[in-house]
């Protein structure tokens, strides 16, 4: 490498140690069994307007966190941010905002064809649920992160990055 291209590197120190790959092996038979009970579990999943308001442990929205940082990211840079948020208020105030924003969507942003097919689910920009739901899990994307000499780091496919670990989310909060 040139000393030009070993100033521009962002990766992490080269001292960290590699964690091998394994992945258990089936017989066809129970591929397909697993395969299909998989494909029935996430085929229940919907998306509602409405969210219980019976508590859940806060352990499982941590383990849910966790599985959605499993996630596949560019370089492995992770360019997310999960916040839990549970104070009453705080959830008020995020529902405000969500509300003020999609209301401009349905408004002006989104186009007539868009809202006429949203009038089929019911749907506005009113997000009662936000106040309801035990807990709101907001994620963030992060365009770049810091590196440890106060240098920008740069995180590639940061969009479909986040965008992946949002479906394992999804799909971690159905198992449950």
């Amino acid at each position: 490498m040139e000393e030009a291209d070993i100033q521009l590197w962002q990766g992490p120190d080269e001292n960290i140690a590699h964690v091998p790959f394994f992945a258990e092996r089936y017989s066809e038979g129970e591929m397909i069994k697993r395969s299909q009970m998989f494909y029935e579990l996430l085929n229940k999943r919907r998306s509602v307007r409405f969210l219980s308001d019976e508590p859940v442990p806060r352990e499982v929205i941590d383990n849910v966190i966790r599985t959605a940082g499993t996630s596949p990211s560019g370089a492995h840079t992770e360019p997310w941010t999960f916040v839990v948020v549970q104070d009453p208020y705080l959830k008020h105030k995020i529902r405000e905002i969500v509300e003020e924003e999609e209301e401009i969507n349905y408004k002006k942003r989104m186009g007539d064809r868009w809202v006429n097919d949203l009038k089929r689910l019911r749907t506005n920009w009113i997000k009662e649920y936000l106040d309801t739901a035990p807990y709101l899990i907001l994620i963030f994307k992060q365009v770049y992160g810091w590196l440890p000499n106060g240098k920008k780091k740069t995180h590639y496919y940061n969009e479909i990055s986040v965008s992946i670990a949002c479906g394992i989310l999804l799909a971690a909060l159905q198992v449950w």
